[in-house]
């Protein structure tokens, strides 16, 4: 067996403000699928999501609700944030709070060293703050305030008024490793990925860094400064932290170095306290700046942004209720451009359930089982040499390439088009079974062996699929596992690398199988989103 990979992938952590709608859900899904197909190919995968619970957004949501902000927390945690992993099927590793003693201890120890090596110094601040944000905003995100705010600056992302604050605080010497960030963004241009989201970053940087205010003494919900307990640690600096001590910064060294660097999912909102402060944190702490940083676009609904306060937060479950969690996965995955900007609708949903779940796969599906059952005793056919054709080769050479395809594809991130290219592999066995019409075989008891040739060569495509689909549609693809009588345990295949899923001849003839359930049944999609 070849030398496992490591593979240490991360979603951002979640304010617990509010509960979770599908933009939440689609960073949740894209990570997890990445982290199956790792581990599913036999890399040393390690999923981490969780939630963010310090800072002055969750102290007033949580006064608002008449609740200290702890207590809040883990409402909302277990009975929001958890459920949502379950909903939507997320296979995580682990989930990390900020209010873990773990992440804490951890940030305090992280905080002192940089302290000790002259990384950070006490000054005045003033400046505004979007609390929505938790970041004194840079001018380019500033803009006059309309309507209500008019006279007012308001925070271009949020479009609420922003608090000047002014403050005497702790500072980060973040200017300092401004040049050292352009050149960590030069030598390695996959760090930040999308392109678009690079060359944003550097335009960032090449203006100019300023110190970062990493503490806050207007309020006391956070992580106390070690050396000046009067003091709070600003929420970001806390926040990035999580992906360090959540692997065992501080107290866990052999497993740090066993996980670390990591692969960050996050907005493009987000970007640039992941491509930009966190790695100066790493730098000026010693440690290896992250694998890559990538950012995706955001789900707009009616050509805005996801969002609860604007009324166009959709819970996840007003989706699976109706059409299932794969349903959800694959529709996120397969319908948005990851790393772009992606507009979702009922519409579009429906009829991409119906037209390539339902009857392009589900059906495939359906119909080889059927005429396995019927044809062949409910057991794999026997393929013969002699009655193979051009036609079967061309069936095995689209598997091969296509697992290849979607693999590398895979591995720039890239999960739309990896799916585009499995989904080849799909339209051209329902074109295979339509062209080579095994019902009219059948009926020619000398059509025996070329019977037997066609329908094995459907089975072991299915086979194949469900094992390329098996990290985007896990529910689906195990039942069909189970009913093709495969042995092994689909997502453990740890030395079959998901590259190699095209090889030919793994299901062997006479296996017996099983009856299968519709996988996407009819869905009424006048009542979908309703």
């Amino acid at each position: 067996m070849p030398q496992r990979s490591s593979f240490f992938i991360t979603t951002p952590i979640f304010y617990v403000n509010d509960a979770p709608h599908i933009g939440h859900a689609y960073t949740e899904v894209a990570a997890d699928v990445l982290a199956r197909w790792h581990r599913q190919s036999g890399d040393d995968t390690w999923f981490l999501t969780g939630t963010d619970e310090h800072g002055q957004k969750i102290l007033r949501t949580a006064t608002a609700n008449g609740a200290h902000p702890k207590e809040w927390a883990d409402r909302l945690v277990e009975s929001e944030w958890k459920p949502l992993l379950d909903l939507i099927d997320i296979s995580n590793d682990d989930f990390i709070r900020t209010t873990d003693e773990r992440h804490e201890r951890g940030v305090a120890d992280f905080l002192q060293d940089l302290y000790d090596a002259g990384h950070i110094y006490a000054g005045e601040f003033e400046a505004l703050y979007c609390v929505g944000c938790e970041e004194f905003k840079p001018k380019s995100e500033i803009v006059d305030g309309e309507g209500a705010f008019e006279g007012q600056k308001v925070c271009a992302i949020h479009s609420k008024p922003l608090e000047l604050l002014q403050e005497k605080n702790y500072f980060f010497k973040m200017s300092a490793f401004a040049e050292r960030l352009l050149k960590l963004y030069e030598e390695r241009p996959d760090f930040i990925q999308p392109a678009s989201a690079r060359n944003e970053v550097i335009a960032f940087v090449q203006q100019g860094l300023d110190d970062l205010s990493i503490s806050r003494t207007s309020f006391d919900w956070g992580i106390p400064i070690p050396w000046d307990d009067s003091h709070v640690t600003y929420v970001w600096f806390d926040a990035l932290l999580n992906y360090a001590t959540a692997i065992g910064y501080g107290n866990d060294p052999e497993q740090f170095d066993r996980r670390w660097p990591a692969t960050h999912i996050v907005g493009k909102d987000i970007l640039r306290f992941h491509a930009v402060i966190w790695p100066a944190m790493l730098m000026a702490a010693g440690v290896e700046v992250p694998h890559q940083v990538f950012a995706h676009g955001w789900l707009l609904v009616g050509g805005e942004k996801m969002s609860k306060s604007k009324l166009t937060g959709i819970a996840p479950n007003e989706i699976t209720d109706t059409f299932g969690s794969d349903a959800f996965r694959y529709y996120f995955m397969r319908a948005v451009s990851f790393g772009q900007d992606g507009s979702f609708s009922w519409e579009d949903l429906a009829a991409r359930y119906q037209a390539e779940l339902a009857n392009g796969f589900g059906n495939l599906a359906s119909r080889l089982l059927a005429m396995n059952a019927k044809y062949f005793d409910g057991r794999v056919p026997e393929e013969s040499t002699i009655a193979d054709t051009e036609a079967e080769a061309a069936i095995r050479d689209l598997a091969a390439t296509v697992a290849e395809r979607a693999d590398e594809r895979i591995e720039a991130l890239a999960i739309h088009e990896a799916i585009a290219s499995i989904w080849e592999l799909v339209d051209a066995l329902n074109g295979y079974i339509t062209e080579q019409q095994p019902w009219v075989l059948a009926k020619d008891p000398e059509q025996r062996d070329r019977l037997g040739t066609v329908l094995y060569t459907v089975t072991e495509g299915l086979r194949v699929l469900a094992e390329l689909l098996s990290p985007v549609i896990p529910e689906a693809t195990a039942k069909l596992w189970t009913a093709l009588g495969a042995e092994e345990t689909l997502g453990a295949l740890d030395q079959q690398p998901l590259r190699e899923a095209g090889t030919w001849g793994r299901l062997a003839a006479g296996t017996e199988q099983q009856k299968l359930a519709v996988l996407f049944p009819r869905i009424d999609s006048e009542g979908a989103g309703s």
